[in-house]
């Protein structure tokens, strides 16, 4: 084989240098010890997710280890925007790699409000509108599992900025598509699917959970397989990019979800255990295109050979 290899995607108008980037939540905010994630070699950082208002987020314990995968109950704890467009920002942004702005919100109103913050700011490619976090009292609940809620916020933030929306989807809901369907009218640019899956882990000594607040959102390995089939569904639902994520801590994982049609795919809870991993699958995904002969990963993105018939609709 001859020929420089190519990591390059385009997630609809924004051009990423790799396809590897690491999920709002699980990197910081992402300019911490760069000497050990090699953040600056990435594909580009997604930011932990910016509310109007700083939160404390819920009490602890926040985390609880299981098979193959955690619970968490972090309630997007986060500085603010004000203060994270003055004081992380600078830092994120000298690491030269594209960002995502990751922005929650309990209404409507508070999305515009934290997107209009930070509007003009060098650096921001896109937003990701988390509509789906299942650990806030207020709106994410609601506006994940009604449609007509999450495109009412896609809708508003869509009337005051240019800037690509990448709508955060939720696994927990009937029909991913119905969903991806109602943002993609209402002005979504993209998707990233999927965000954490409800889940429980109990004590038997207290009988209680061992999130003080009961359920938790479930990442890591053990939900893979589960994330990788709504990525599937989210693609055949809507002609609209896809960026992939849920379990992935390989290279072999993140291929899987370049195949089944995702632009590109987020790193989560792998970064806890080994700090330089999306990374390290960046260097995998090397290694395989050389392995069988390509020279770019684009040649793999939509190639599965699904027995139910084409992607897209």
């Amino acid at each position: 084989m001859s020929g420089e290899l190519d990591l390059s995607v385009r997630v609809g108008s924004v051009t990423l240098p790799t396809p590897v980037l690491v999920a709002s939540g699980t990197f910081g905010y992402g300019s911490e010890s760069p000497e050990l994630t090699r953040a600056g070699e990435l594909g580009g950082i997604v930011t932990k997710t910016i509310t109007l208002e700083p939160r404390r987020g819920n009490e602890p314990l926040r985390l609880h280890e299981t098979p193959a995968g955690l619970i968490n109950s972090i309630g997007l704890q986060n500085v603010g925007v004000d203060r994270f467009r003055e004081e992380k920002l600078p830092k994120l942004r000298a690491l030269g790699v594209p960002i995502i702005a990751s922005v929650g919100g309990r209404r409507a109103e508070e999305f515009v409000e934290t997107v209009q913050r930070l509007e003009g700011v060098d650096g921001i490619v896109a937003y990701e509108i988390n509509v789906s976090c299942p650990n806030v009292k207020e709106g994410g609940i609601e506006f994940c599992q009604r449609p007509e809620s999450a495109a009412e916020v896609i809708t508003a933030v869509r009337n005051v900025t240019k800037l690509p929306l990448w709508t955060k989807l939720s696994p927990n809901v009937s029909h991913i598509g119905v969903v991806a369907k109602a943002c993609a009218d209402a002005g979504a640019d993209a998707f990233t699917a999927v965000n954490t899956f409800v889940g429980l882990s109990v004590d038997v000594k207290t009988r209680r959970s061992h999130i003080p607040l009961g359920t938790g959102g479930v990442s890591g390995p053990a939900i893979r397989p589960l994330a990788l089939a709504k990525v599937r569904e989210t693609v055949r639902a809507t002609p609209l990019p896809v960026v992939g994520c849920g379990g992935i801590a390989s290279a072999n994982d993140a291929l899987q979800f370049l195949v089944v049609g995702a632009s590109a795919v987020q790193v989560g809870t792998a970064s806890f255990r080994v700090p330089d991993i999306a990374a390290r699958i960046q260097d995998g995904m090397k290694d395989f295109l050389r392995s069988e002969g390509l020279t770019s990963i684009g040649d793999l993105i939509g190639s599965y050979l699904d027995p139910s018939g084409p992607a897209r609709p």
